[in-house]
């Protein structure tokens, strides 16, 4: 009798989450915390989990956060979810995690930065 193990579907276009197979433990944390249940456990010694329902992913991160080996998971937001913005004057275009970021915005609020008060 063959092993059965379970993989991920080649046609989704989601990737919601990328192993790093050289600093991943196969301590399968990442699976007993997971939200969604869309992780299963590493398939065989060297191996990371297997992520087999990317699309249910919620991006929720619990996943990188409970992992003891930094590095080993990485979230791949979808382009729609990912921060980005645009300066006013010039057109030119920032996201988060880029290289180079623009300086931080640093003009407060029209009601400033401290918690609202009770009259407003």
């Amino acid at each position: 009798m063959a092993d059965a193990h379970l993989v991920n579907n080649p046609l989704t276009p989601n990737r919601a989450i990328q192993f790093d197979a050289d600093l991943c433990t196969q301590c399968n944390a990442c699976v007993e915390v997971c939200r969604c249940d869309v992780l299963a456990p590493s398939p065989g010694p060297g191996e990371p989990p297997v992520l087999v329902y990317p699309d249910e992913c919620w991006f929720c991160g619990c996943c990188v956060a409970h992992c003891p080996s930094p590095g080993a998971i990485r979230m791949e937001h979808p382009l729609c979810q990912q921060v980005g913005w645009k300066r006013k004057e010039t057109g030119e275009q920032f996201r988060l995690g880029m290289a180079d970021p623009p300086p931080a915005y640093v003009r407060p609020p029209v009601g400033g930065w401290g918690p609202p008060s009770k009259g407003r």
